[in-house]
């Protein structure tokens, strides 16, 4: 018995759920796939599949097997094409998820720079704030934030950390009073992201001291960039993501308070199936990914270099 091949036979069988559809995909007689098959249970000394001339189905040893073994010859395909993918060229088409918001603020201006470095690479970038199902939208990678990384089949390459911090007009500030501790919060006006670990508690801490404010807000709205246009006239503080902001605060037209408090923070990841082997043109991107999020000025406040840190 051809070892590897019996493992890649099984797995194609129970994947497939059916012999015959092994036999056409791996261009093998269907004796061939059987007797593999049996060959392996005759190997492990257990049953694999049960199998009627109708139907077939895994036992519960073989439920098990089947989850090694897909993780082995994955590891293993890795391993070999990863010498071939070093020298190939990215090529063809890459499919890229990301939220609108994040990619305008951070990402889409070093686009360009990306593509002339591989004029032979296409890039479909969606912006959508919608949570795509990669694999069966047909997307290589998309850009996902997390306040905790959820369990998941899916790869997941972190990119950085998107810090919030609390702002306002200076103009705001002003008329209202800047807060010195969050329990001021409650005699201003909030502007609210009803998306997200923030929408209804604002949390911030300090020296292990944790304050919790409830968000009270005249003004909700789906998009941080709204948030910031309100922020901009003058309307109320929200608590938002520093990239969004950034160069307001460079210009002094926005402000940041408590800067002395901790804020949430939102983790970037790049993810992408589990499975599927990691292309050229999707490890380049990964890695052009990381070195741009790298940048930690781009995600978090670096005092005192901006106004109102």
């Amino acid at each position: 018995m051809d070892h590897l091949t019996a493992l890649k036979v099984f797995r194609h069988v129970a994947e497939l759920g059916s012999f015959a559809a092994a036999s056409r995909k791996l261009r093998l007689t269907p004796p061939a796939i059987s007797k593999n098959v049996a060959q392996l249970e005759e190997h492990l000394g257990v049953r694999l599949i049960n199998r009627t001339t109708r139907r077939m189905a895994l036992t519960e040893e073989g439920a098990l097997f089947l989850e090694n073994v897909t993780r082995g010859l994955d590891t293993l395909q890795e391993a070999e094409n990863s010498l071939s993918s070093a020298k190939s060229e990215p090529t063809g088409t890459l499919r890229v998820s990301a939220p609108m918001t994040v990619a305008l603020t951070t990402l889409t201006d070093a686009i360009p720079g990306f593509l002339k470095q591989y004029p032979k690479l296409s890039l479909e970038l969606n912006l959508d704030d919608r949570r795509v199902d990669i694999v069966r939208e047909g997307y290589d990678m998309a850009i996902r934030g997390y306040s905790n990384l959820e369990d998941s089949s899916l790869i997941a390459r972190k990119l950085g950390e998107m810090q919030h911090v609390l702002a306002a007009a200076p103009s705001y500030f002003e008329v209202n009073g800047k807060p010195q501790a969050p329990t001021d919060l409650a005699n201003l006006e909030h502007v609210r992201f009803p998306y997200g670990g923030n929408a209804d508690v604002w949390e911030f801490s300090k020296n292990g001291k944790i304050e919790r404010i409830s968000v009270k807000a005249r003004y909700s709205v789906t998009s941080s960039l709204a948030i910031r246009d309100a922020l901009l006239n003058g309307f109320g503080v929200s608590l938002i993501p520093f990239t969004y902001i950034r160069k307001d605060l460079e210009e002094g037209t926005l402000q940041t308070a408590l800067n002395d408090w901790e804020t949430s923070s939102i983790l970037q990841y790049a993810v992408y199936p589990s499975r599927q082997y990691l292309s050229p043109k999707v490890r380049v991107f990964l890695d052009f990914l990381a070195d741009h999020f790298g940048d930690k000025s781009l995600l978090q406040p670096v005092s005192p270099h901006y106004p109102g840190f």
